[in-house]
């Protein structure tokens, strides 16, 4: 949120620094992200002063120049040679000194420097208008009125003030702030001085002719709804002044009369919206929600499709403005536009929010609305407009204000504990101080006990409504900075040891990190888009965007997403890793699930003078997730291939039946759907069980055998579903002593084979750790194996 300096200072009186102005926002809650001074004219017309031209004489070498002498208030008068056909003795001008920078309206700033004109010494330039931003004429030097007193700095005699405009972070709970005058209310709160308010005092009807008969027929959704007529206006440019201060907070000038509304929601905190008074068609004002499916075209031209809960402002005919959103194109104020309707009103914020968001419009207006506005601000808001207006536009009042409120919002009532207030704030605060700060709020005491208080709290102040509200006021305003830090601190140490999740999850961290991954971090929301099973998602009932409707059920897209981006911008070499959770609802019970995922693509190695580059591959990421089962030291791990629509192809790790990982070659259409165009290889942990796995294999130093590991190989032939995997286990079952490792050296497949048929060659390692093992123990091992691998894999071996 913008908040101008300037401005600021129409409604509180104080000598406090923009810079100390911005440390006592943020200290109050409204934190200043940023403080830029703002110049009304680029370069603020520093070093233009005001002269008097003493007298002129023709250039002795240029027939268009003339030679000037002109005093600027200083010991001497400058010599100027100017080229301007209208500079005579006895002007007053303005004059850019020796060192100026000028900034034209059109072409780069440049600065004054002394110098000779066809021999002649020039000290200075006598402007033009456009020479320095001030307007676009170039017929010749400004010659200003005797009333210029020269010497006087150009910026005091044109009374350009620079301001200084606040960035301010409004939180969401924040809607009272959402304004000049809100903003100024905390301000006065915390250096207990009075706001001052504009004074509507000299609004009055003029003549009641126009009357607009308005009607109310959904008053929940606008509990309160006020209005007057202006007639005789003249839509035009706005005023120099109007312009300025919207410039100020980057809103665009469009007329005088949408200027006004603008200003006054900026400025009250209250939107409004005028309506041509001429197209509303029965001199029907209606608030009401229409049919499903009526089409409205709005202001930027596009037809949009209403819902039956969409609450709109109609004529008598047909519907004229999305209420509280956005105006609509055949109803707004126009260069023709002579009459206008002004609308002032305080709408449900749930109903705004609901509708801004269906029909993905974010306006001023909604923003405001959607937060909570006050409701008591309708009847005051009208008359600063309408009184503006006739100040920019003319007209007259024509009809009285209407201001429907069958039910008037109550405030909230709130019974203050001194004694819950010093707790929580942790320091004894005079009650009278903490009296003071709550009035000073614009809180209401009811009543008041030597315990406490009775407040009433005003609607606009949406956000407290419980005492710990009113304390935390209280607290923001008296200064988190005077509340001082204890020399002591009373605490119980725990001294159990830290979660396993944080110890497991380093682990692997550091792991990963060690082999070149990068962590990253993604959000649990995404687009329902990624979903295979939308029933089975967690859908958000008021999502931000389209993009985050669904809480994640994978963290494979957000991973792709992060890949995808970097891929965009020539980082293409990627190895990832994520902690996260993803979720899912069935039955209407809602599951919440740890998962650990890791990613590769692009090259597993930069192109060298000795060697190519070379892309990642699906035993790239196997290496990997070994690593990690190998580090947890998970131990009989069975392995299946996977079955996953998400993977075009991969393997699965299983201990008993439960899944631990799942993991491969990322399926194309998957790719498709996030734009990455390059294989990524991923592999998907459940987290949750790897802490229960990690928790159960504590490792336990074993002293290295003192007697030889001993490898024997067998090739044999086996059918082609057989998988290396089903071997091992075979053999692993086998000898469950002495195996201690089973590998797959060399696999052929070919036409010398019988068909249906593939050549493997398995190394076996077998050692004993209280004894050398003999030829006779070894040759009775591998016999049981082939004896085995042949009844259960039908495994030939091959001499």
């Amino acid at each position: 949120m913008k908040i101008s300096y300037n401005w600021l200072k129409e409604f509180i009186h104080t000598d406090k620094t923009p810079e100390e102005i911005s440390t006592i926002l943020t200290g109050i809650g409204l934190e200043v992200e940023s403080l830029e001074k703002v110049q009304a004219i680029p370069g603020g017309l520093e070093g233009l002063v005001i002269g008097y031209v003493k007298e002129t004489a023709q250039h002795p070498n240029a027939d268009r120049l003339r030679v000037t002498k002109v005093d600027v208030g200083g010991t001497e008068d400058l010599q100027i040679v100017c080229g301007a056909a209208n500079v005579a003795a006895g002007q007053k001008v303005v004059v850019a000194t020796v060192g100026t920078m000028v900034y034209p309206m059109e072409g780069d700033a440049f600065k004054i420097n002394k110098s000779k004109i066809r021999g002649e010494v020039s000290e200075g330039m006598i402007c033009a208008e456009d020479e320095i931003g001030l307007g676009h004429s170039h017929d010749g030097i400004m010659v200003l009125d005797d009333a210029a007193v020269i010497g006087t700095f150009a910026k005091d005699h044109f009374k350009i003030n620079d301001d200084f405009l606040f960035e301010i972070g409004l939180t969401p709970n924040r809607a009272d702030a959402a304004s000049h005058l809100g903003t100024a209310r905390d301000i006065a709160a915390f250096l207990k001085i009075g706001v001052n308010k504009p004074d509507v005092s000299a609004f009055k009807v003029d003549n009641a002719t126009s009357p607009i008969e308005v009607t109310v027929e959904n008053v929940q959704a606008a509990p309160r709804y006020s209005g007057v007529t202006i007639s005789g206006v003249e839509v035009k440019e706005s005023p120099k002044w109007l312009k300025e201060r919207l410039a100020v907070i980057g809103v665009r000038s469009i007329n005088n009369i949408v200027d006004v509304t603008n200003f006054v929601l900026h400025d009250l905190g209250q939107p409004l919206h005028a309506f041509d008074a001429a197209k509303i068609k029965g001199n029907k004002v209606i608030v009401k929600n229409t049919a499903e499916g009526t089409l409205f075209k709005t202001l930027d031209d596009v037809e949009r499709k209403l819902s039956a809960d969409d609450l709109m402002i109609c004529s008598a005919e047909e519907p004229m403005c999305i209420a509280g959103v956005f105006g609509g194109i055949d109803s707004g104020v126009t260069a023709g536009t002579t009459s206008i309707f002004l609308e002032s009103a305080y709408f449900n914020s749930v109903s705004v929010r609901k509708t801004a968001k269906r029909h993905g419009l974010k306006t001023d207006s909604s923003f405001r609305f959607e937060r909570g506005t006050d409701p008591d601000m309708t009847v005051y808001a009208l008359k600063r407009a309408a009184l503006l207006i006739q100040e920019v536009a003319g007209g007259t009042i024509t009809s009285d204000i209407v201001d429907l409120y069958p039910l008037p919002v109550a405030p909230f009532e709130v019974e203050f504990s001194y004694k819950n207030a010093i707790r929580l704030i942790g320091k004894d605060i005079p009650h009278e101080e903490i009296k003071s700060i709550i009035e000073a709020l614009d809180i209401e005491v009811v009543a008041e006990t030597a315990e406490g208080l009775s407040l009433k709290v005003p609607p606009y102040r949406v956000d407290v409504t419980r005492e710990v509200d009113v304390i935390e006021e209280v607290l923001r305003i008296y200064g988190y900075n005077n509340i001082e830090i204890p020399t002591q601190i009373r605490a119980s140490l725990n001294t159990s040891v830290r979660p396993e999740k944080d110890i497991v999850q380093n682990m692997l961290s550091d792991l990963l990190t060690a082999n070149g991954f990068n962590e990253i971090l993604s959000n649990s929301l995404t687009k329902s888009a990624y979903s295979n099973n939308l029933d089975a998602a967690v859908k958000i009932l008021n999502p931000l965007s389209s993009d985050l409707d669904v809480m994640r059920q994978s963290l494979l897209f957000s991973g792709l997403e992060a890949i995808a981006y970097n891929q965009n911008r020539r980082s293409a070499d990627l190895k990832l890793y994520e902690f996260g959770k993803v979720y899912s609802v069935a039955e209407d019970k809602y599951t919440e699930t740890q998962r650990f995922s890791i990613f590769i693509t692009g090259d597993s190695a930069a192109e060298q003078w000795n060697q190519k580059a070379k892309e990642v591959s699906f035993y790239n990421l196997k290496a990997i997730v070994d690593g990690i089962i190998e580090r947890l030291n998970v131990k009989e791990v069975t392995v299946t291939d996977a079955t996953c629509s998400k993977l075009a192809y991969g393997l699965q790790y299983s201990r008993g039946n439960k899944q631990l990982v799942k993991f491969g070659a990322v399926a194309a259409d998957a790719l498709k759907k996030v734009d990455v165009d390059k294989a990524v290889f991923y592999a998907d942990f459940n987290f949750d069980m790897i802490l229960t796995l990690a928790r159960k294999n504590v490792i336990v130093y074993q002293e290295v055998s003192k007697f030889p590991a001993v490898r024997r190989d067998l090739s044999m032939l086996i059918d082609k579903a057989i998988t290396f995997e089903q071997l091992k286990q075979i053999a692993q079952k086998t000898e469950r002593k002495l195996l201690k490792a089973v590998n797959v050296f060399d696999v052929y497949e070919g036409d010398k084979l019988p068909a249906g048929k593939k050549s493997y060659a398995l190394s076996f390692v077998l050692q004993d750790v209280e004894k050398t093992l003999t030829d006779k123990a070894i040759d009775a091992i591998m016999q049981k194996l082939i004896i085995n691998l042949g009844k259960e894999a039908g495994a030939e071996i091959r001499k």
